[in-house]
């Protein structure tokens, strides 16, 4: 009877009307961009407790899931994955199930900077940890995070990329300014890089994304440009300039592709999200500092899923938002 009457006297929330769409450019302009949600907690993806977990919160002051500080994100079928250092673990949210777990490590140990997130086989999620100095596995369903086994020893591990055809896992070590590839045994195969300025060295590299076609692209950080190996690891490609002009790069971090072969690039002092052609060529820019929708503070983390949603982790926001690139082959 309890349960029913708190259950029962809890008021529905408000649902706000729909705001006018966010298109990138702006009108008149043919729309580019489109801007398709925002999350930052469980009951945003339509996750929500049940009775009695929501009657125990009531009873023993249990906390809500949100996020904190997101930092990454991948997508696996519906299944969302959020890099969290400030929650000390990586949410996953199923909005087709309703289900939602904070996954750490075995024993209720957290991950204490969990900062970069890649897709593995079978809907595996390798997250890299930059304090622990490990990559780990989070098996599809598993309650845990367990460490994978590497043939190199890894410093600072940031930016993480896999080969579904190789089976080979990338891994930036930001504080060697170097990416390492390692094969489907966890044996180094290839070391890429060392500090400096020219083409396949680097100052502080941070994200990586594998593109379909088989190229890696690095955010160089403190060089101020995007990098671009080939699947030897051998440097094919780089754009970006240290400025505060469109097109310039600042504070760099999370990198992207669609299946158009645009470019996407986070930058985190600008608060934008810039969209390059394949040559690296300045597109269009999109966002500004702020915290309505289409803006952001601190951007980190980027991913584009399978059906073409760009999810931005808009870190000091507390929130991801979602958008969606609409104007075909361009």
């Amino acid at each position: 009877m309890m349960l029913g009457m708190l259950v029962g006297c809890a008021q529905p929330a408000k649902v706000p009307e729909n705001p006018a769409p966010l298109v990138w450019p702006p009108a008149p302009a043919a729309a580019r961009l489109v801007h398709v949600g925002t999350f930052s907690r469980p009951d945003d993806l339509g996750i929500r407790k049940g009775a009695l977990q929501r009657l125990a919160d009531i009873l023993f002051g249990g906390s809500e899931a949100r996020l904190v500080r997101p930092m990454a994100v991948a997508v696996v079928g519906t299944t969302l994955y959020v890099a969290d250092p400030g929650a000390k673990g990586v949410h996953r949210l199923d909005p087709a199930t309703g289900a939602y777990a904070l996954v750490a490590r075995e024993h209720g140990a957290p991950l204490p900077s969990p900062v970069a997130l890649a897709r593995g086989e079978g809907g595996d999620i390798y997250v890299s940890d930059s304090a622990l100095g490990k990559v780990l596995l989070i098996r599809a369903g598993a309650k845990h995070a367990v460490p994978v086994a590497l043939g190199a020893p890894l410093r600072q591990p940031t930016g993480i990329a896999y080969d579904p055809v190789t089976r080979r896992l990338a891994v930036v070590d930001t504080a060697a300014h170097r990416v390492l590839y390692f094969d489907a045994q966890g044996a180094l195969s290839a070391a890429v890089g060392r500090r400096g300025t020219g083409a396949g060295e680097f100052n502080y590299p941070t994200h990586l994304w594998r593109a379909a076609d088989g190229r890696y692209y690095v955010t160089d950080s403190l060089n101020f440009r995007v990098q671009i190996l080939d699947d030897q690891g051998t440097v094919i490609g780089q754009f970006g300039r240290a400025g505060d002009a469109s097109g310039d790069l600042a504070r760099q971090k999370g990198v992207a592709t669609d299946r158009f072969g645009h470019v996407y690039v986070v930058d985190a002092l600008f608060g934008a999200l810039q969209i390059f052609d394949a040559s690296g060529r300045f597109l269009l820019s999109v966002g500004e500092i702020g915290s309505g929708r289409g803006e952001f503070w601190l951007p980190t983390g980027l991913f584009i899923a399978d059906d073409d949603t760009i999810y931005v982790a808009d870190s000091y926001n507390r929130r991801v938002q979602m958008l969606r690139y609409v104007g075909g082959a361009q």
